[in-house]
């Protein structure tokens, strides 16, 4: 028995080469955290490669928002270690997690809604230009944002018409651009987009299925996804993690895992053939 996926596929990327480089841009490994009684997170590992965008599936409460809270350190994690660029990040508050490169969405939309669009993505730019206490006391400022940079961001994501508009006015499908918008103006190397498809109409899913690959490949941006929308995970994602109740329960390529007896299982219940 297959899972089967409306709109799945090979993506047309392979992952790229651990050749080169070597080193993965991020690690999770080991992780496990509790919730007093509950263990929402058992043991979880996974690399991620430079340039590869991995899809995190699993049904709900399987733990991946978790899993994603864990890696942008709003939560810590009660064993193992996540590296990114081959440094731990445990020690790290989420700010500093911001101004590594590590940049993020959310389930539910965290945006300000009483300000403009162009606001609401100048304020994704601050990680990487606001100087700290310590930059202050060495002379180190690093600026104000780059308006023209953020300008062209709005555009690239098809925003002009709106940039003075409130957030709160614009339907779900262009807020979610928004946020897009926003945690790409913090320059990041590796992307955390949790549930970017919720909310969407199917048209909005196809285009975000490419805007992502495009990301990808024109930004060079690395790309962590938690997407229930399983045609969207399966025709962009190099390499597919599938968890359930707070473990890992597959790891591969898209074909790999829609075969898998424990991922159908998770999913339908059965894996009779």
């Amino acid at each position: 028995m297959t899972l089967e996926v409306e709109g799945a596929g090979p993506s047309g990327h392979a992952a790229p080469s651990a050749d080169g480089a070597g080193a993965p841009l991020l690690s999770v490994d080991g992780i496990a955290i509790r919730f007093g009684g509950i263990v929402a997170l058992d043991g979880i590992s996974f690399d991620i490669a430079p340039g590869e965008i991995l899809g995190l599936i699993g049904p709900n409460g399987a733990g991946k928002t978790t899993l994603f809270n864990c890696v942008s350190r709003l939560y810590t994690p009660n064993e193992g270690d996540i590296r990114f660029r081959g440094e731990s990040v445990l020690a790290l508050a989420a700010h500093q997690i911001a101004g590594l490169g590590i940049t993020r969405t959310f389930q539910n939309l965290a945006l300000f809604r009483t300000m403009t669009v162009r606001d609401n993505v100048l304020v994704g730019s601050h990680p990487q230009t606001r100087s700290g206490f310590l930059d202050d006391a060495l002379g180190l400022r690093r600026g104000e944002p780059d308006r023209t940079e953020i300008d062209a961001l709005i555009a690239d994501l098809e925003l002009e018409d709106v940039a003075g508009r409130l957030v709160a006015d614009l339907p779900t499908g262009t807020q979610k651009r928004v946020e897009l918008a926003r945690a790409l103006a913090g320059r990041p190397k590796l992307l955390l987009l949790d549930e970017p498809a919720g909310g969407l109409t199917h048209g909005e899913v196809d285009d975000l299925g490419g805007l992502i690959q495009r990301i990808r490949d024109e930004r060079g941006v690395t790309v962590l996804l938690v997407e229930h929308h399983m045609g969207l995970v399966m025709s962009i994602s190099d390499t597919v993690v599938a968890l359930d109740f707070g473990r890992k329960i597959a790891q591969g390529t898209t074909q790999e895992v829609q075969n898998d007896p424990d991922v159908i299982r998770a999913y339908l219940g059965s894996s009779r053939q």
